[in-house]
């Protein structure tokens, strides 16, 4: 369902496009190839006096990583095709290498600020690695998938990751009524 039309007349200033694909490789691994374009809805003047037209990319930039079975980054390359400052920005590329030995569902995106805070990173590559957990769980599904059904008695990864999959709620007692935990009733004092 789409969000309401807004009340009241407004005008688009920015747009924020961030896409993830991911791929099953040959050596048992997965990549995940994350992009962020930001754009602009007007003109406005850059340096020099050239002119930065609306809809050009301001930012323009390339994630992959690899991982392992364990969520664990084997390998990572970070690219710019659009940068404000040109080679200033992009020159920290290669410092997103140090992403390799992270892993993706152990405290990851803290791992990520601490590694590449301020100056020591760049705020935009930052923020785009920021969604790769979720992603790379979604490309997993169906590997945990035949796993719980290899061996039903294991609870399954998903339940208790978000508030549709809480035990006491209604998802889990019809999906999974086995782990099924009715909600505790608080006594009522009179």
């Amino acid at each position: 369902m789409p969000l309401p039309s807004p009340d009241i007349a407004r005008e688009p200033l920015h747009t924020r496009s961030i896409r993830v694909n991911s791929y099953a490789r040959e050596d048992g691994q997965w990549d995940l190839e994350a992009e962020l374009i930001d754009t602009k809805a007007y003109d406005f003047p850059r340096h020099a006096g050239a002119i930065h037209y609306a809809g050009q990319p301001i930012h323009h930039m390339h994630l992959r990583i690899t991982i392992d079975e364990a969520f664990t980054i084997t390998a990572a390359v970070a690219a710019y095709d659009v940068a404000p400052y040109a080679e200033n920005c992009s020159g920290i590329a290669p410092d997103y290498a140090a992403l390799v030995g992270m892993n993706l569902l152990r405290n990851f995106r803290q791992s990520v600020k601490d590694r590449f805070a301020r100056v020591a990173g760049c705020t935009h590559m930052t923020e785009l690695s920021y969604v790769l957990p979720t992603v790379a769980v979604q490309t997993m599904s169906n590997r945990r998938r035949q796993e719980q059904e290899a061996d039903p008695q294991k609870k399954p990864f998903q339940l208790s990751g978000c508030h549709a999959l809480r035990l006491d709620g209604p998802v889990a007692q019809e999906f999974y009524p086995q782990w099924y935990v009715a909600p505790k009733v608080e006594a009522k004092c009179e």
